[in-house]
């Protein structure tokens, strides 16, 4: 009778370590992650930290300014540091007009320029305009702002603005029914509100144009050619099968442009005229609200001068996020129609 062999042994010991190894594998894997898990929770906690720190510290540095006027401050349009007379009337009134001004420039140009890129251009120029395009968006705000001051103002003053008021002129006539000056009535400076409207509507171009063609070129091919083959002119083609698919991101290329525009700070600053001021006339020089705190941030000697600052800061953030409200909210009505007519 002989006795168990050593062998055996050996086999069994490898095949319970063979069993082990993806038992001690698994552990492994769910500390990992776990911890990954964990890295990307703070990671997205972060984000939502840094938000409620801004808004901490705009809040509790503009207490000063709020308790001396209140909400009113937002509808006041005196200025007076000396006094200490304080009201963001005319700095809101100066970053919508100026953002709704470059809008209106820029997106029926960024719209063609993607639309001509996209469907219209012969090969050998569509790699170099595209590129040129998308280059706008990497020139720094002050290089604008100089190009505008040396160029841009000069052309105003000797030929853009006495083009509008003699061959526009009579908008003024309209707006004096109203008790406002004319949009285009006043002395030609070439500084002002057109010109900051301009400049903020050549930063945009690029960003609604990128957009804009990203998005026509995710539109299927097989789309363009089944209204092609409906009897559909080209025109017909782009309008009803390109960028009515394409309308909810061109949406959102607009609405990208204007956040640059609603913050847009030097090249904006050097251009305005930097006066605060309501006019109805586009020849005016104005301010905005990062144009007010990029120049007079660092001169504020007194707390309510700083602290009303940091509330201009403040209605910059709230302007901010009600445009990204009503633009989400609009992008989800024309998704969920878009979505709704397919199903139909």
């Amino acid at each position: 009778m002989t006795g168990p062999q050593p062998i055996a042994k050996t086999e069994v010991a490898t095949d319970s370590e063979t069993m082990a190894e993806p038992l001690l594998n698994a552990g492994s894997s769910r500390v990992a992650d776990g911890v990954f898990r964990l890295a990307m929770l703070a990671c997205g906690l972060c984000v939502l930290a840094l938000v409620g720190l801004i808004v901490y510290e705009l809040i509790s540095g503009s207490k000063l300014s709020w308790h001396a006027f209140g909400l009113k401050f937002f509808f006041r349009s005196e200025w007076d540091p000396v006094n200490e007379q304080f009201g963001a009337l005319p700095f809101v009134f100066g970053t919508l007009v100026s953002s709704f001004l470059a809008l209106l420039i820029a997106v029926p140009l960024a719209i063609g320029v993607a639309v001509f890129i996209t469907e219209m251009s012969p090969p050998w120029l569509r790699g170099p305009l595209a590129f040129t395009t998308e280059l706008l968006a990497a020139i720094p705000s002050v290089i604008y702002g100089l190009w505008a001051i040396f160029v841009l103002v000069p052309l105003l003053r000797q030929y853009g603005e006495p083009f509008l008021a003699r061959y526009f002129g009579w908008t003024s006539g309209i707006a004096h029914r109203f008790g406002f000056q004319g949009p285009f009535e006043g002395p030609p400076y070439g500084i002002g509100m057109l010109a900051a409207g301009i400049i903020l509507a050549i930063m945009v171009v690029p960003i609604v144009s990128s957009i804009t063609r990203e998005v026509m070129t995710a539109v299927p091919q097989q789309q363009r050619e089944a209204v092609l083959a409906l009897g559909a002119t080209r025109w017909e083609m782009i309008r009803t099968g390109v960028l009515r698919n394409a309308r909810a991101g061109i949406l959102g290329g607009v609405i990208l442009g204007l956040g640059r525009a609603l913050g847009e700070t030097m090249a904006v600053t050097m251009v305005i005229g930097n006066r605060p001021e309501i006019a109805s006339s586009l020849f005016a020089p104005g301010y905005t609200m990062a144009s007010v705190i990029a120049n007079e941030f660092s001169e504020a000697t007194g707390n309510t001068y700083l602290s009303a600052l940091i509330e201009i800061g403040l209605a910059l953030f709230i302007v901010t996020i009600i445009v990204n409200i009503l633009a989400q909210f609009l992008v989800w009505t024309v998704t969920r129609g878009t979505v709704a007519r397919s199903h139909a």
